[in-house]
């Protein structure tokens, strides 16, 4: 349930035609009264001999008893109040009770031994209904509004709990502006899967991933194709901006610009450029010292390792430093969507929206610690798109395995903070990354599994027995993964190039808890791909990485495997137990 105060209005007929009317786009049906001050007010919508005037002057009739040098200057009081599409449809009698407590818990509408307000309910969808009051008290007092947002935020809260609806997360004011219903149906009417406001929030965060300079930042936003409006001071300082969409045009055929703030509290040009300022000071000469661009899939590469190390030292720093490496994991996110393959990008996309939220709380961001994240942002837009095969593929999985840990422990940072909606996005965000990661993680992780499957019967032996000694507590969970044949060809590489691969696998599994990953043998594939510095994809990997198959003996029986293959019954992946 979302209860929205509107602007406050000077006009009480006006805003009566409107909820009585048709709408603006038609879609307003069966206008009428749910509730009101005194429960018998008149009701234009069901009652023939009613009209909107007279409904007007009974709301409007406390104002005008007043000295006019003591009216408001805008009395009329408006708040919408809207359940979700999947909850159910209530009927009008408990719309009337959410009225009715929703003015009181506002202030609008005192108890029974103390004057209020007059005020109206009108219904008119099964979603939603409106209220409307004039703001002087039946005994010529104002009524005292103060915090009435938070308090109506409060009451839906419980009004959820007891009507069986979703229920919604207390806020904390630092999410973002909601599109309001004018402009969800503008919208529709365009055929735009998401309103502009949407849009141009996406488009800015995108223009920020790794961005370094006031001029980088918007020479990214024209090149996405938007319109741009800079402020400056007398001295000629840029003070701030405005974006719109070429195509979003007003009522005169006007472009309609939107100010950074207005799309999210972090993307006023002061706010997005205490990052790169940060950066600038903690290194410098960065730009002197670091190399050109890199390609899609060494960008990936390195963003699972600046992700990886994040994840290490997240839990461990300051809240500051924490909300600064949220921050930066939503660029990072926002860039890793931008340039990812088809097969992953709205699943990414989604992730990054829905992460959005959970990139910003009362705890302000100390940046500067978040450079590694930003450097891994900036070389992923700039190396460009992914393929979604080979090792841009591959690299992709690896990150995004990464980045879900990443987000699970930013869940859990604000989850412990008391960040209720936060916590929240940041868990739909690794929900997202789930279904992302199987995209992209099918093929690279089905090459890995069939050279596992190669491996010959003595050497996968040896394999389980390193395994149960390595990582004792795991080891039976993992053997009765399918991903156990790649995880067996990977430390067949590791140990091929040199590595220890117990000491691979215990290291591995202790630097960060395996619980929330559905399958244990997949994280430690890419966790060991990435210690080893081992090719993310391995399909064109010689033969001589991974132990020769031996034929099986004259006579050795055959059963078809579970992938639908054969194989022999002496050449298992685990021994029998």
């Amino acid at each position: 349930m979302i209860p929205r105060i509107q602007k406050r209005g000077q006009r009480t007929i006006g805003l009566l035609y409107y909820l009585y009317g048709p709408g603006k786009f038609e879609e307003h049906t069966d206008p009428h009264l749910v509730a009101s001050w005194d429960h018998n007010a008149p009701d234009p919508g069901r009652d023939d001999t009613a009209t909107l005037k007279q409904l007007q002057q009974l709301l409007d009739q406390p104002v005008e008893n007043i000295d006019p040098s003591q009216r408001p200057k805008k009395h009329v009081w408006h708040l919408s109040v809207r359940n979700g599409s999947e909850d159910r449809i209530l009927s009008d009698e408990e719309w009337g009770d959410v009225a009715r407590r929703m003015v009181a818990a506002a202030g609008v509408d005192a108890s029974q031994t103390e004057a209020g307000c007059r005020w109206a309910a009108v219904r008119h969808a099964d979603d939603h209904i409106h209220i409307v009051a004039t703001l002087v008290r039946e005994d010529g007092y104002s009524p005292d509004l103060d915090n009435d947002a938070s308090r109506v935020q409060a009451q839906a809260r419980a009004l959820e709990a007891e009507l069986g609806l979703r229920r919604l997360k207390k806020g904390d004011g630092t999410g973002a502006k909601r599109p309001t219903s004018a402009e969800r149906h503008k919208a529709e009417r365009q055929g735009r899967e998401r309103t502009a406001r949407e849009e141009l929030r996406e488009a800015v965060r995108r223009a920020v991933s790794g961005a370094r300079s006031d001029e980088e930042f918007f020479d990214r936003l024209a090149a996405a194709g938007l319109l741009i409006r800079k402020r400056a001071a007398p001295s000629g300082d840029l003070l701030g901006y405005k974006v719109a969409l070429p195509d979003d045009l007003n009522k005169d055929g006007e472009p309609v610009f939107y100010p950074g703030a207005r799309l999210a509290p972090d993307l006023s040009l002061p706010r997005i450029r205490e990052r790169w300022s940060a950066d600038a000071a903690s290194s410098p000469n960065d730009d002197v010292i670091r190399p050109g661009p890199v390609g899609p899939a060494a960008a990936r590469r390195g963003t699972a390792s600046a992700v990886w190390q994040t994840v290490l030292v997240f839990e461990h720093g300051e809240d500051a430093v924490a909300a600064a490496h949220i921050a930066a994991a939503g660029e990072v996110l926002d860039a890793l969507a931008k340039t990812s393959a088809a097969h992953t990008r709205r699943e990414l996309r989604d992730a990054a929206t829905a992460f959005e939220r959970a990139s910003r709380s009362h705890v302000r961001a100390v940046h500067g610690h978040d450079r590694a994240l930003r450097q891994a942002a900036r070389d992923l837009v700039q190396g460009g798109t992914a393929l979604g095969r080979g090792e841009d593929g591959a690299a992709t999985a690896m990150a995004i395995d990464m980045l879900f840990f990443l987000i699970t422990a930013a869940a859990h940072w604000h989850a412990r903070k008391g960040h209720a909606q936060q916590a929240e996005a940041a868990t739909r965000a690794a929900q997202h990354l789930r279904t992302a990661y199987q995209a992209a993680a099918a093929q690279p992780v089905g090459v890995l599994y069939e050279r596992g499957r190669r491996l010959n019967r003595q050497l996968l032996q040896r394999q389980t027995t390193l395994l149960r000694g390595a990582l004792p507590e795991l080891a039976e969970q993992i053997l009765a993964e399918p991903g156990w044949y790649a995880l067996a060809a990977t430390v067949a590489e590791a140990e091929a190039a040199g590595h220890d691969p117990a000491t691979l696998l215990s290291d591995a599994a202790a630097q960060r808890e395996l619980g929330t990953a559905d399958s244990v043998s997949d994280v430690l594939v890419w966790r060991l791909r990435r210690a080893a510095d081992l090719p993310a994809d391995a399909s064109h990997l010689p033969e001589t990485n991974v132990a020769a198959t031996r034929p099986a003996r004259r006579g050795t029986s055959t059963r078809p495997s579970a992938s639908g293959g054969r194989r022999s019954s002496e050449d298992t992946a685990r021994p029998s137990r």
